[in-house]
């Protein structure tokens, strides 16, 4: 049935209606092509896949590849949404990320609910379990984005849902089971209609529903689930398809390690649906997930850029606390280096920057309020080592 459009005053068919006018694609496009130009200042919130590609960079360093595909994902989903046209001619883009601990899965996930402005929630599968036993209902995951963006459903009905850890709740082995695998392949069944896009009963108050229990409706069709998991083991699935085989021994464990680093990086980049099913997927499962970007280990140069140059990094975090107390920080590249070393030595990827730097700048930090005359703080891989102190430069005393 065609309407009229409010703005251009043509009756057409590709109408989308509010509550107060209606408006036609053609409007959309013209005023979306003008607001870049109106408001310059938003062009790097430009809603493009370049766009979100340009504003990802500013806050994770490499992944470029997966940056990609996730623009490209995110750029598809929400046409969807702002279209107007979240229904089955257009299938969700769910996405999968799969890449080792601390190499900026989630980092992702937040960045990208910033970019388009939408609530944001996480949820670890681990805590999933079928309905009827003890754990956490799928539809909890839900409560958690209600939670972040105050019970605002309409809001809610365009979020986005990160669930981590989701391979472990792949099937123990191909072959089913007498006993029940409650955490494993009835979580997939149980993820199946809201990630599908359904319309979700979720208990106002979290735990388990019962029958006198008032519920909150909640449609999923244009919430975006983005699943991440480390998936270890799926290289040799994927490696055995493609005929690879392993590492010989000849060789040194430094060299046979960075080998095998690489060939498993190589793998992973070219997963299929048959390999995340033959990992414990149930088919179904795997196609409501039809978006795979996988992530790559970090290596040292990465995890120092890591450290200097997004935005809200590390040691710009603990300059601007310095500055505060009127005490210019540096960081020497040596001691970056060797943060970067021992993040590694830990394999806990970026998540092991912090808790490196924590520790080194503690006793730093909890005396230098108390101390005076400090002008200048230089940080060196002795201190990062717990070898010595920090070089202070104090101002010049006057006569």
């Amino acid at each position: 049935m065609s309407k009229t459009c409010s703005f251009c005053g043509i009756e057409k068919e590709d109408i989308i209606s509010g509550p107060y006018a209606n408006i036609c694609f053609s409007c959309v496009r013209r005023f979306r092509e003008m607001i870049p130009r109106a408001v310059p200042s938003e062009k790097e919130r430009e809603f493009t896949p370049e766009g979100i590609h340009r504003y990802l960079n500013d806050y994770v360093i490499g992944q470029d590849h997966a940056k990609r595909v996730l623009s490209v994902a995110v750029y598809n989903q929400y046409k969807r949404v702002l279209y107007n046209v979240g229904d089955d001619d257009i299938a969700k883009s769910n996405v999968i990320l799969i890449g080792p601990t601390g190499v900026g899965k989630t980092l992702l996930a937040e960045t990208l609910a910033r970019f388009l402005k939408v609530p944001f929630s996480i949820s670890d599968a681990t805590s999933l379990t079928e309905a009827g036993y003890v754990g956490e209902d799928v539809e909890n995951i839900i409560l958690r984005l209600f939670e972040s963006c105050d019970f605002d459903i309409e809001r809610v009905e365009k979020g986005i849902i990160y669930i981590d850890e989701i391979d472990k709740i792949a099937r123990k082995s191909d072959s089913p089971s007498i006993t029940r695998d409650v955490s494993g392949e009835g979580v997939q069944q149980a993820l199946l209609k809201i990630m599908e896009g359904c319309i979700a009963s979720v208990p106002p108050h979290g735990g388990r529903k019962h029958p006198e229990q008032k519920l909150i409706k909640v449609n999923t069709k244009n919430i975006l689930f983005i699943c991440g998991g480390t998936f270890e083991g799926l290289d040799e699935i994927i490696g055995r398809r493609l005929g690879k085989s392993r590492v010989g021994f000849k060789i040194s464990e430094k060299a046979k390690r960075n080998e095998i680093g690489e060939i498993a990086t190589r793998r992973l980049s070219h997963p299929e649906p048959r390999d995340l099913v033959q990992y414990g997927f149930i088919p179904e499962f795997v196609g409501r997930l039809p978006v795979v970007a996988t992530l790559d280990p970090l290596d040292e140069k990465t995890l120092i850029r890591i450290l200097k140059e997004p935005k809200g990094a590390l040691t710009k975090q603990y300059k601007k606390l310095f500055k505060i107390e009127g005490v210019e920080l540096e960081f020497e590249d040596d001691a970056l280096e060797c943060i970067a070393r021992l993040a590694i030595e830990k394999d806990m990827g970026a998540r092991a920057l912090r808790t490196i730097a924590e520790d080194a700048m503690l006793d730093i930090m909890y005396e230098l309020p108390s101390k005076g005359g400090i002008k200048k703080c230089v940080i060196t891989s002795d201190v990062i080592l717990g070898k010595g102190q920090p070089v202070y430069v104090r101002y010049k005393k006057t006569a």
